[in-house]
């Protein structure tokens, strides 16, 4: 399918000042850049209402963090925990305001935003222990709920690491979980990482930066929570991941969805034509990436009201 026009649009101003590499840059130069680039999307849209919205710290395992509970209007009965995107270093709560009030009003969920402690500063598995702990925060704060456990992009990755955790205590602990754009594979070697690596929106060089960041010490890379097509996928919660179509993770989400039906994993991989890594960001001002989004989440909702998946 052709690249939608808005993208291509976007790829073209971006390319009149292309933005210099991550590597080159100071971790709080990159930080900035990505928050100011994520405030540029909202456009200006009011947010999408919800009942209420309260920030409060909770203790982890190596110091306090925050988190950001959405309580919806139409309560449904469902609880979101939802990491953020940015490469493990970048992205909070803040920039990923406008997709969790998205979930939380298309799910009728509560949905727990987490402001996990960042590489460099906080490696892996920093970042993951504080998923871990938010989770079960969340699932004792709010009991008694469908809990998904969800994210996009390295939120997807921290994700599915916090469900393998679950799942290796005994305690599946989730109903459903959500990965949109998962990092799978840290060796970085599929073909759409070629085809999509340079001029989409996340180029590859900045990927591998990412990944240097958060694994400082590279035999860890193979650790399951990190090298995620070779984990073990047997026992984990039905999943939804999504896709874009011109994006260099592409292929890694593709591969995932089909190893955790492999391992018995009910699946609904839910491809985004046209669009690039990152489109959950964009919804407000691009028509095809809201429509992305809400069959993301039509997906999600379909699973958790027990839709078979069709054939």
């Amino acid at each position: 399918m052709p690249m939608d026009r808005f993208i291509r649009a976007l790829i073209r101003w971006q390319a009149v000042d292309r933005p210099a590499p991550a590597r080159t840059l100071t971790v709080a130069e990159v930080r900035r850049r990505y928050a100011d680039s994520a405030a540029g999307t909202r456009g200006g849209a009011a947010p999408e209402p919800v009942a209420s919205v309260a920030d409060q710290l909770i203790g982890g395992q190596g110091g306090s963090f925050r988190v950001r509970t959405y309580l919806p209007v139409a309560d449904r009965g469902r609880l979101v925990t939802y990491l953020h995107g940015g490469g493990w270093v970048l992205g909070d709560v803040d920039t990923h305001d406008g997709v969790c009030r998205r979930v939380s009003v298309a799910l009728g969920a509560v949905v727990v935003s987490v402001d996990y402690r960042r590489a460099p500063e906080h490696p892996y598995p920093g970042p993951l222990q504080d998923g871990i702990v938010a989770a079960e925060w969340a699932a004792g704060a709010f009991p008694g709920r469908d809990h998904v456990i969800a994210g996009d992009s390295a939120g997807a990755g921290l994700a599915m690491g916090i469900a393998m955790h679950r799942r290796d205590l005994g305690d599946i602990g989730f109903a459903a979980q959500l990965l949109v754009y998962p990092p799978a594979d840290p060796e970085m070697k599929s073909e759409s990482m070629r085809a999509y690596g340079s001029g989409y929106l996340a180029d590859a060089d900045d990927l591998r930066w990412y990944y240097e960041q958060y694994v400082h010490d590279p035999e860890r890379s193979t650790d399951p929570a990190i090298d995620l097509l070779n984990a073990d996928h047997r026992g984990l919660p039905p999943t939804v991941i999504g896709t874009a179509e011109f994006d260099a993770l592409h292929d890694e989400g593709v591969e995932l969805a089909a190893r955790l039906a492999a391992g018995g994993v009910a699946v609904r991989h839910v491809p985004a034509p046209g669009l690039v890594h990152g489109y959950l960001l964009l919804a407000d001002v691009v028509p095809a990436a809201a429509e992305a989004t809400g069959e993301v989440l039509t997906a999600l909702e379909r699973t958790l009201t027990s839709v078979p998946v069709p054939n």
